[in-house]
């Protein structure tokens, strides 16, 4: 199996300064193919394992030191995204350059969706003049969300549409392998994770949340979506040196991380057998039976550093099951599955949003996840009393099965969920929970904005938080 990974130096410095201004060096290329830039492109995309999301959202918890994601005391987050994006850009310029079409046309969801990554991080990010614009602007203007996120589903909804008439082959595409039916699919699921992702806005005019998201589900053959798990917007590892599971080998994870207690609770109260693929058994359960829900325990997330490692030394958590940090390839990791779209067809249901059952794509959607972690006998499940959903507009359940689908997979999409319905609930009432017992909304913008685009920051800031650039403050999304 040959190796994909390629590095690029390709650098951006949002607000400072340009690719372009760098000064020539007569030994480095200057010209790479496209198919080469989408490799790297979508390694960056596709590559969503993150244990600092795992414990924003009450999954795993760390007893190595106080984290700040776990204790919800994060403060700024960068705008390294902007990196990718000017890849995507140098995509767009190469392709240009051969007269290739269908490179264009995946640059428009790689913009959108590295775009969306940065904007529900912060509120307001430079936009028009940042990642539109053709040669890139020193200090770039903050656009609204309302406007960057109208902006991501028209150029999603093209980009459907223009993949559909090409007739190039892709090369380069570790993802798909050159599938463009599969690459509408993921373009048209995503989309309809951004739509529900605005559930809060239905009244925005400006959008048409409800009507773009029933033009997708109801033109299947125009804007079809994906079927299967083998549709999943998925990158799988390799045993190769830089192409293997990001968490390989990773001693942290072998010593110093624990499940964390009400994820744990959730899984047994359902008698779920995805525990038994998240987590080992404590170790004061060694020797009971793999299948012992009894013998799986976890950290509350919440509850001081002190409280939780002495829990841990003695033996009543579980670590995290072994195969990911001495598995080189694991499982793939996830911009999108196909259990993520049904439990967002299942709560567009439920709110009434499309003319769908309910329990149909709910089911479906755990028997996607049941199937992703090889479990395939799924009957005695889904009938269980526990499981099965109270009616057909009960948004909660559909919300707790999607955030054990999302375990350490699919960056921080389960947190972002939470933030915007406040399900499942996560805990603050322990001793060491910090931000006055609140959960974050997003992160402060990072320092060099604040030097070298300080005005165009400060007028973004103004516009949307009254209270200041804090991590509790609420972004036009979610209010």
């Amino acid at each position: 199996m040959k190796k994909y990974i390629l590095i690029l130096s390709l650098t951006l410095l949002a607000g400072c300064s340009k690719v372009e201004d760098l000064q020539d060096d007569p030994n480095r290329a200057t010209q790479v193919s496209p198919d080469l830039l989408l490799t790297t492109i979508e390694q960056a995309a596709f590559n969503n394992v993150s244990t600092s999301a795992a414990l924003a959202s009450r999954q795993l918890t760390f007893t190595d030191g106080t984290n700040a994601y776990q204790y919800y005391n994060w403060q700024r987050a960068d705008f390294d995204q902007f990196d990718d994006l000017k890849q995507v850009q140098k995509m767009v310029e190469e392709a240009r350059n051969t007269d290739s079409q269908v490179y264009q046309i995946l640059a428009k969801f790689f913009n959108a969706y590295f775009t969306v990554e940065l904007t529900r991080v912060f509120g307001d990010i430079p936009f028009t003049e940042a990642v539109q614009a053709e040669t890139g602007v020193y200090m770039p203007a903050y656009d609204t969300q309302e406007l960057i996120y109208k902006s991501v589903l028209d150029s999603l909804r093209t980009a459907s549409l223009e993949l559909a008439q090409n007739e190039e082959s892709i090369r380069g595409d570790i993802i798909y392998k050159g599938d463009k039916r599969k690459w509408q699919k993921l373009i048209n699921s995503y989309s309809l994770r951004v739509l529900m992702s605005l559930s809060n806005k239905t009244g925005s005019g400006s959008i048409a949340i409800i009507d773009r998201f029933n033009e997708i589900v109801n033109n299947p053959n125009q804007f079809p979506i994906f079927e299967s798990n083998e549709d999943s917007g998925k990158l799988a590892y390799v045993d190769i040196q830089n192409n293997r599971y990001p968490l390989f080998n990773n001693n942290n994870l072998q010593t110093a991380y624990y499940l964390e207690q009400t994820f744990v609770e959730r899984l047994q109260n359902l008698e779920d057998p995805r525990l038994f693929s998240f987590a080992d058994k404590k170790p004061n359960a060694s020797t009971a039976p793999q299948d012992d829900f009894n013998a799986y325990g976890g950290l509350y997330g919440s509850a001081s550093l002190s409280d939780n490692a002495a829990k841990a030394v003695s033996g009543e958590a579980s670590r995290i099951k072994p195969r990911y940090y001495n598995d080189p390839i694991n499982e793939p990791s996830l911009l999108m599955g196909y259990a993520e779209l049904q439990f967002t067809l299942a709560e567009a249901a439920a709110r009434g949003w499309i003319d769908a059952d309910t329990e149909s794509h709910y089911n479906l959607g755990i028997e996607a996840s049941m199937n992703f972690y090889g479990i395939t006998d799924t009957e005695s499940y889904l009938t269980s009393e526990s499981v099965q959903l109270e009616d057909a507009s009960d948004i909660a359940s559909i919300l707790t099965q999607k955030h054990i689908a999302l375990f350490l997979n699919t960056g921080w999409q389960s947190f972002y969920d939470q933030r915007r319905t406040g399900i499942p609930e996560f805990n603050v009432d322990g001793g060491g929970i910090l931000n006055n017992g609140k959960i974050p909304k997003r992160f402060m913008y990072p320092q060099s904005e604040s030097i070298n685009n300080t005005e165009n920051l400060n007028t973004a800031i103004t516009r949307q938080f009254p209270e200041g650039d804090t991590i509790n403050a609420v972004m036009w999304l979610l209010d």
